[in-house]
């Protein structure tokens, strides 16, 4: 392993220091904008199966998407953040681990989610609260949380999960089993010194993680102009000793096959890596957002042509994949699905009042269960100052 005070460095007679521009990282891509690959470009190690399976997901989230931010505009759900032209870079990223992989997402990667299996009913049991959440009705709404599908629960403080991820990947290590951590996060959470320490962590003690950064331009309101000054997020994680790639995270092929061979790394041998998925968000960053008062129409238009989902279905039309009839009834029967699961999500009682001292302890102490019973004796008191939703009281 190289360290720079090695004895056997090269050493230089003139002050010559390297300038940031010295390292420019190129971007890894498969598919032009117009979905044909490009010259030298090889797609075959892409199995028809996995193509249609990574579209499919995508198309999902895309219409959950849309879905939910009309309901919340509707007055029926309270917030919600879309990946709205960045589904190639989290379901193409999801496409290319094993299932058993730990996921330790941020707060848009619902479509990882959907690519390992996540149904309608449980989005929107998440979403509205209801007896049937996972999380049993404590998180706000889009902080997914899945055991059964080795999705670790949305932590809403900014790059908690990046050292947390360091610190689960080197438990796998230790485990022995062949398994991996991804962890999801926008450019903006790398500016925090969590991203820092995990790196630096990561690569010390080698845990197989693979780091990926969504950069899709904006931290909230602030553009990438304004948080850094070196190229990018991969060119930091060469200074901790971890091994990257910038890849073009509007193109589904190039991210499953980055991810693939990510995973193949970290697990075989023993190493973290740091993946920069260049992408955009389309969207607002959330339903609390207006984007239109920190970049321009003509910005947001320019994107469009890299739309991640049109690009994938060129793609495959030109492979002979493609059914306009098969896509009209896999989006009409999304759409259905969606609505349905919403309105039954809807109908449900929110969980009992006593989940909120479950799981923390064996059995709860006294304190707990002490507050517990005042909270239930005020809620009884004051009916009419709760709301129905707020949860049973057993």
């Amino acid at each position: 392993m190289y360290a720079p005070s090695s004895v056997d460095a090269p050493r230089i007679h003139t002050p010559d220091f390297i300038t940031e521009s010295a390292l420019t990282i190129p971007i890894y891509g498969m598919l032009g904008e117009d979905g044909r690959p490009y010259e030298g470009a090889d797609p075959s190690g892409v199995a028809k199966e996995i193509v249609l399976a990574m579209h499919d997901a995508a198309v999902f989230t895309r219409l959950l998407d849309e879905r939910m931010v009309a309901a919340q505009r509707q007055g029926r759900l309270s917030f919600y953040l879309t990946a709205t032209g960045e589904e190639a870079a989290t379901v193409g990223s999801a496409a290319g681990l094993e299932p058993d992989d730990m996921i330790l997402p941020q707060y848009r990667e619902q479509g990882a989610l959907r690519y390992r299996g996540f149904t309608a009913a449980q989005f929107m049991d998440q979403l509205f609260a209801t007896e049937d959440d996972l999380g049993k009705g404590r998180q706000m709404p889009v902080h997914y949380g899945s055991r059964a599908l080795s999705y670790m629960t949305v932590s809403s403080p900014l790059a908690t999960q990046i050292p947390q991820a360091a610190g689960y990947a080197y438990g796998q290590k230790l485990a022995g089993e062949g398994r991996c951590s991804i962890c999801y996060f926008g450019e903006g959470a790398a500016s925090e010194g969590d991203f820092h320490a995990a790196l630096n962590m990561a690569a010390v003690i080698r845990c197989p993680v693979i780091f990926f950064c969504r950069n899709n331009g904006y931290a909230i309101s602030t553009p990438v102009s304004e948080q850094y000054a070196g190229d990018g997020v991969a060119a930091r994680g060469v200074g901790y000793g971890v091994r990257s790639i910038r890849v073009d995270g509007n193109d589904f092929l190039a991210v499953y096959l980055a991810t693939q061979e990510a995973r193949r790394q970290a697990v075989s041998e023993g190493v973290p890596v740091l993946i920069e998925a260049m992408t955009y968000r389309l969207g607002a960053h959330s339903t609390s957002d207006d984007p239109s008062g920190y970049r321009s129409r003509k910005e947001e238009e320019a994107w469009q042509r890299f739309d991640p989902i049109a690009r994938i279905r060129a793609f495959m039309e030109a492979q002979g994949w493609w059914d306009a009839e098969r896509d009209e009834a896999l989006r009409q029967g999304y759409r259905d699905e969606i609505l349905a699961a919403m309105k039954t999500a809807e109908a449900k009682p929110a969980p009992s009042l006593a989940r909120l001292i479950e799981d923390v302890y064996a059995a709860p102490p006294w304190n707990l269960t002490e507050q517990y019973e005042a909270l239930r004796e005020q809620v009884r008191a004051n009916p009419d100052a709760y709301p129905k939703t707020a949860g049973r009281i057993e």
